[in-house]
């Protein structure tokens, strides 16, 4: 009769021969390396401690050992894997060892959690820097905007500001705006004068037509002597049939008159003047202006009233509508700008000046 194998038996006998034979090997290595590597431990805890005893000894004005970090961090590390530290110690008290462990804990982990943001690449670094030289009157808000119109990861305005190439002199900080209008309307448009003083001291009264919806400047004049007329033919030019809006923000000026009143009126559009001495009741005009002083006006002197509607017409339609991103508008500019066409592999940041150089446009292209 043929002798019945026994599976099971076969295959359980293997692998406790298997695991037999390991557990012998472990516990050989265990029984060889363990041993000596804790008697080493122990020897070296002893002479820590008896080379603390001899300093001490040298020193006759202070016999008390004086503990090093070294000798600290060897404690620290003995009671972590030594387990009868305790009884080694002889001329530092456990306690000791423990509050030394506790400090060394606390500042591991003061290490790990410690603030601060990741930093951002050498090539961000380096065209944060290249904005801000390029541009000093450029904040930290405005070269981010600038970076994410590029399709650029941009990092927050925290960051880029600490990138940010230092002004050799200090700029004065830009004036405080009263709370714009909380309800937009965005059928509503602004008038508003301003003035500006040439290099012979002729005084030049600039015109402005704002559309509070984009922020477009739907018309801007020039004159040396404004009148009631001058401006209802201005208000002609920049309400074409069919694109009237239905409120006019302005403020007192008497160079209205009653004239600007009816000639709103007749147009069906209604008449919202601001309260006297209440600049801050027209806010998107007057920041407009704001803007159009402080980044352009403060840093020339128009030669004549030509050359400042030369300045005006770059500033407005090449740099303020189609390429200066608005904070009101998340972002985006005035006017709807093409979306740039997509860039593969490297790439390489073309900086294009506007106004002589005051700011810059920028193309990514590939590099």
């Amino acid at each position: 009769m043929r002798r019945r194998v026994d599976i099971r038996g076969t295959f359980r006998s293997v692998i406790g021969g298997i695991f037999g034979v390991t557990g012998y090997a472990l516990r050989f290595f265990w029984l060889m390396l363990i041993p000596k590597a804790s008697l080493a431990a122990k020897l070296l805890a002893t002479e820590s401690q008896l080379a603390a005893c001899v300093d001490a000894v040298e020193r006759k004005k202070a016999p008390r050992p004086r503990f090093t970090v070294a000798f600290r961090l060897l404690w620290v590390a003995l009671r972590k894997w030594l387990p009868d530290w305790r009884t080694l110690a002889r001329v530092v008290r456990p306690a000791t060892v423990v509050g030394w462990h506790r400090r060394v804990a606390k500042l591991l982990w003061r290490w790990k959690s410690r603030p601060g943001r990741p930093k951002i690449s050498r090539e961000m670094q380096a065209l944060i820097r290249r904005l801000s030289t390029e541009n000093p009157l450029w904040g930290a808000e405005r070269i981010r905007e600038e970076l994410v119109k590029l399709q650029y990861d941009a990092p927050c305005e925290d960051t880029v500001r600490r990138y940010m190439a230092k002004p050799v002199e200090p700029r004065e900080p830009s004036s405080t705006w009263l709370p714009f209008l909380r309800n937009h309307l965005p059928v509503a448009w602004a008038i508003d004068f301003f003035t500006v003083t040439t290099l012979t001291f002729k005084t030049v009264y600039v015109f402005v037509v704002l559309e509070h919806g984009r922020r477009v400047v739907r018309h801007w004049a020039t004159t040396p002597r404004p009148t009631m007329s001058w401006v209802i033919q201005q208000l002609r030019t920049a309400m074409p049939y069919g694109e009237q809006p239905r409120f006019l923000h302005r403020d007192n000026d008497g160079v209205y008159g009653d004239g600007v009143h009816e000639f709103l009126t007749r147009y069906g559009i209604e008449d919202v003047p601001t309260a006297p001495y209440s600049p801050w009741q027209n806010p998107f005009v007057e920041r407009f202006i704001g803007t159009l002083r402080r980044e352009l006006l403060d840093h020339v002197i128009p030669l004549s009233e030509r050359h400042l509607e030369r300045l005006l017409h770059e500033f407005i339609h090449d740099y303020y509508h189609g390429e200066r991103p608005h904070q009101g508008l998340d972002g985006e500019t005035p006017a709807p700008r093409d979306q740039p066409p997509d860039v593969f592999g490297p790439t390489k940041l073309v900086s294009i000046p506007v106004l002589g150089g005051l700011h810059h446009t920028y193309r990514r292209v590939s590099a």
